[in-house]
């Protein structure tokens, strides 16, 4: 089986992968359509590759089209399991609605930008002048509750199964539990039933590569999000080879059926009398 790889520090130890630089995909189309699979385009590449060149690429497209965007993915979970997403309003930036959610939400609680991960883009709002900072320097409002936490639970997902979970604890006075942002990680067992429910809640939305953030507030899972590419810290204090994870589904998966990839022929237009 071959691969093609536009990021090489994730796709280490998976053999036959030719890197390509993204900005080079189109020079270098003939060994881009010899793949059986193209690993972690950057996401300007997804379309064309999968409309246009008919590639199979991973993660999937529903991991990147989903997880590029906190509105998108927000979404899509309250479709799926409404009960397991924290109270959210996603509204644009008037005046009206940043009354409206003022009105709404109690105080504190949480505002994120809609596209940043690593617990960048996440701000506690304390008041309604915090808030109105906020608003101002954003065009789409996303709110949500503040649960009462001082942890949570990052699961990695590859494939159809869960391959490594552990508790991040949020460093004393901070509301951050990210590792980038001072958090610790602890090995405390996860409990299987919220595994369970990353797996499902990933076959339904054809996701196979992600790292959710779950919160636990009086027992109850709630999902924070999911990031496509994620810190491995944790895994390799684990000692789960991801790599190795990831070529091992991928060998033994069939690759999406589609039809095979047509360029159109160019041609010239002759005006006739």
């Amino acid at each position: 089986m071959q691969f093609v790889t536009f990021n090489p520090l994730r796709t280490i130890g998976i053999p036959n992968t030719l890197y390509i630089k993204p900005e080079l995909m189109f020079k270098n189309k003939e060994d881009i359509l010899r793949a059986d699979w193209v690993l972690f385009p950057e996401y300007w590449q997804v379309n064309s590759l999968v409309y246009g060149l008919k590639k199979a690429i991973f993660p999937s497209v529903s991991s990147y089209h989903l997880g590029h965007d906190k509105i998108e993915m927000t979404r899509a979970l309250q479709t799926i399991c409404p009960e397991h997403v924290p109270y959210t309003e996603i509204m644009a930036a008037t005046p009206g609605n940043i009354q409206t959610i003022l009105e709404r939400l109690p105080f504190p609680f949480i505002a994120k930008e809609v596209r940043n991960s690593m617990g960048r883009g996440v701000f506690l709002i304390e008041n309604e002048r915090d808030f109105r900072d906020y608003a101002a320097k954003h065009d789409i409002l996303y709110v949500q509750e503040k649960l009462d936490i001082d942890r949570d639970i990052r699961i990695t997902l590859v494939g159809q199964k869960v391959v490594g979970a552990y508790w991040r604890l949020a460093h004393e006075g901070n509301y951050l539990n990210n590792v980038a942002q001072g958090g610790t990680i602890s090995f405390e067992p996860v409990p299987r039933e919220i595994i369970d429910l990353v797996e499902a809640v990933a076959q339904a939305l054809e996701i196979d590569h992600a790292g959710f953030d779950v919160a636990v507030e009086n027992g109850w899972p709630y999902f924070l999000e999911f990031n496509v590419l994620f810190g491995n810290v944790g895994l390799q204090k684990l000692g789960i080879p991801i790599e190795k994870l990831i070529y091992d589904y991928l060998v033994n998966q069939t690759p999406r059926s589609t039809p095979p990839y047509s360029p159109i022929r160019p041609f010239r237009y002759t005006k006739t009398s």
